[in-house]
């Protein structure tokens, strides 16, 4: 495998109306820039750091590439097999978050190929990482057509060991720096989705959306939702939680539409979409054109499987075995 570089490395991905700025930390997407006739000229719509050193030194997963397990794994224990497999927990809960507190969001990414239009980037998860067994190999491939972003993930293991990969971009389609997502409107194609205890591990319930505010099945004012009194918006502090796009293959999970108009549609294979409204931005991290982001500076959409299924039985497991290989597809299609 390519030998990863000492520190960031940038690449950039055209096509008409989009450019993308890719980031070897975290093998992440940094910029999203469309010119599509709703602004006066081009608008970033993704958010990001205005350092390209903050990605490795906060996290905040802006962008980022997030493995071995995307999501909370109960008190970071559960057993394969036979064998107990613990993963130290984030600093700020008692859980483990995205693959542990030096998760694939932390790495500097190797270089593979790049072109114009695409990317594809490639990292070792030595046997033993974050305490999760077996030697992993990824790939993360990246590429661009005339309003189409495209991510695929790609792993291999040597020996059994759970992986979820998602990306944890977080969008405001009016522009980073433009104020909060309150304006934009969310549907989300799914009937159900995952209740949370109050430390946010699933409490393993699949709950109709119906009556609730997680009935995104029509689009919804996002600050409208966020106002209504219910119980799991509030352990959320808003939206931090697992819908369920039913069906298979490559389908539509979700469409966000900003103030401006601007449209974009997420389409995956993964089973759903961890919708996290953003409550923690508090100003202490600033984006590219030197705004401080506040609460709810942009969403973040991660097509994802459920979270803690490594200790659910009755979710769709993520293990992964010597022999087969995890592929997941994503494209954001702007318009």
């Amino acid at each position: 495998m390519p030998t990863p570089p000492p520190g960031p490395t940038s690449v950039t991905l055209t096509a008409p109306g989009l450019r993308v700025d890719l980031l070897s930390t975290g093998a992440a997407i940094a910029r999203v820039e469309l010119t599509d006739g709703h602004g006066d000229g081009p608008v970033d719509v993704v958010l990001g750091h205005a350092d390209l050193a903050d990605y490795g030194r906060v996290r905040d997963f802006q962008g980022a590439t997030i493995g071995r397990v995307a999501n909370r794994i109960d008190a970071g224990r559960f057993r394969l097999g036979d064998r107990p497999v613990e993963v130290p927990p984030d600093p700020d809960e008692p859980h483990a978050l995205h693959g542990g507190p030096e998760g694939f969001d932390q790495r500097e990414w190797a270089l593979v190929e790049a072109t114009d239009d695409r990317a594809t980037w490639s990292l070792t998860s030595p046997d033993g990482d974050q305490g999760f067994p077996g030697e992993v190999e990824v790939e993360v491939r990246y590429a661009v057509t005339p309003g189409r972003l495209t991510v695929e993930h790609r792993a291999t293991t040597a020996a059994p060991t759970p992986v979820s990969l998602t990306n944890h971009s977080y969008w405001n389609l009016d522009g980073e720096g433009a104020g909060d997502i309150l304006d934009h409107t969310l549907q989300v194609d799914a009937d159900t989705y995952l209740p949370v205890r109050p430390d946010q591990i699933p409490t393993g319930e699949v709950r109709d959306v119906s009556g609730s505010p997680f009935d995104l099945r029509r689009p919804v004012v996002l600050g409208e939702a966020l106002a209504v009194d219910d119980e799991q918006l509030e352990i959320g502090q808003g939206y931090d939680h697992h819908l369920v796009v039913p069906g298979g293959g490559l389908r539509r999970h979700a469409v966000l539409v900003g103030g401006s108009g601007r449209r974009m549609e997420v389409w995956s294979d993964r089973p759903g979409l961890q919708v996290y409204a953003g409550a923690h931005f508090d100003g202490t991290v600033t984006g590219p054109r030197g705004v401080a982001y506040g609460p709810r500076a942009g969403i973040a959409l991660e097509t994802q499987a459920f979270p803690d299924a490594v200790n659910q039985p009755h979710f769709p497991s993520v293990v992964l075995e010597p022999g087969q290989t995890y592929a997941s597809t994503t494209e954001w299609r702007f318009g």
